[in-house]
């Protein structure tokens, strides 16, 4: 049988019913390079004059918060996962397609990593944790050598895969509950987000709150998030949310947070370091809303333009190589002194790993994922068709 609405649902003509097929919302296939493209900003500039390949003052220390883009994938894999989904698919059936999608272009973007960091560029590691980011569970353990080992940024797979395992059986559990109680239990998952981050900054080294921040049970909440937004977005729930505003409030809470150790009090500064993650990931939750519901009326803008297309569906192997081909730039030719001018180095390295973006999608990550829809065992489709029409 399909999943019924709940009784306090009311759905919108001409919008997804939960036990409906979504359409396709382009916009947010273009939101996924801006966040690919503000990690790499981040990562490009630094944490500090010292730091990434080469230090832009004009955008420090606001490409700080690019770090935050991961946040935004979490919570955009949950929204797109219950947004598309569709009640009776079997889990083996989506696993399978996760892993098509998700790891072939991971372990082809690992394989320059293994010269880049550790034959030429030295960085320690062992065959445990090499193996273990290969198979996306590093985070699991504090003990992997380095903090990020394999292909560093994979980090994030690993918290994903985890996502992608409960998913299946968190979708059911959704699916029975109502839009309130799902939105209480993930504004509580954001408020656990922000304690354990207080306790752990308070009782525990730096080391082990890094890690425990960026273990997937912590990241959870995150993903939990775009799952309820989905959800209530399908069930014709509708919010008042114009995206001009919500970019004028995000950019005031940008010039705070950046500016937070100089204008306020270390109480307050430390409060606003803390709750960083939880806010990242209700500003990203409120903009996915937002142009959902302008897309769904109609309303297409510059995100859906064909070029912002394009740039999302490179977005995931961008993200892959970005990394590799900042350490090689550094280890050639090591860090300038902090310039302006490097903002052009930037615009010039991001377009060099854009073109290999292109080809690891176009010659890897959509071959493979293709080659598992072919492959997929037909009884799981049969079985997941007959469900679906029960």
């Amino acid at each position: 049988m399909t999943t019924a609405l709940p009784r306090q649902t009311r759905p919108v003509p001409g919008l997804p019913t939960a036990a409906d097929t979504a359409p396709r919302v382009d916009s947010l296939t273009g939101m996924r390079f801006l966040a690919a493209f503000a990690v790499f900003v981040h990562h490009f500039t630094g944490l500090s004059a010292q730091g990434g390949v080469a230090h832009a003052p004009l955008l420090f220390p606001y490409s700080t918060l690019g770090a935050n883009g991961v946040g935004f994938f979490f919570v955009l894999s949950g929204f797109l996962l219950t947004w598309g989904h569709r009640p009776g698919t079997l889990a083996r059936l989506f696993y399978w397609r996760r892993f098509g999608r998700i790891w072939p272009a991971h372990l082809v973007a690992t394989i320059p990593c293994i010269w880049v960091f550790y034959l030429w560029g030295g960085v320690p590691t062992d065959a445990f944790s090499f193996v273990a980011s290969l198979l996306l569970v590093q985070t699991w353990f504090p003990g992997v050598v380095p903090m990020f080992p394999g292909n560093g940024v994979a980090w994030t797979l690993s918290v994903e895969a985890f996502f992608y395992l409960l998913f299946p059986f968190a979708v059911r559990g959704a699916l029975r509950l109502r839009t309130r109680t799902l939105a209480l239990l993930a504004a509580c998952g954001l408020v656990a987000m922000w304690l354990l981050k207080w306790w752990t900054a308070t009782h525990l080294s730096p080391f082990a709150t890094e890690w425990i921040m960026r273990h997937p049970v912590a990241r959870l909440p995150e993903f939990a998030v775009g799952m309820a937004c989905a959800l209530a977005l399908r069930r014709g729930h509708r919010f008042p949310l114009s995206p001009p505003v919500l970019f004028a409030c995000f950019t005031a809470y940008a010039v705070l947070y950046c500016h937070r150790t100089t204008w306020f009090g270390p109480d307050i500064a430390d409060q606003l370091a803390w709750t960083l993650r939880p806010f990242a990931a209700l500003f990203s939750v409120v903009f996915i809303a937002a142009y959902v519901q302008r897309e769904l009326t109609g309303h297409r803008g510059w995100l859906c333009s064909r070029p912002m297309v394009l740039l999302g569906l490179w977005s995931y192997a961008f993200y892959l190589l970005h990394q590799t081909l900042n350490r090689l730039i550094i280890d050639t030719w090591g860090r300038p002194q902090p310039d302006n001018s490097a903002v052009f180095t930037l615009l010039g390295v991001g377009v060099t790993v854009l073109a290999l973006s292109w080809a690891l999608f176009t010659y890897v990550e959509e071959p493979a994922r293709k080659w598992c829809v072919r492959r997929t065992p037909r009884r799981w489709s049969r079985k997941s068709a007959s469900v679906e029409a029960s």
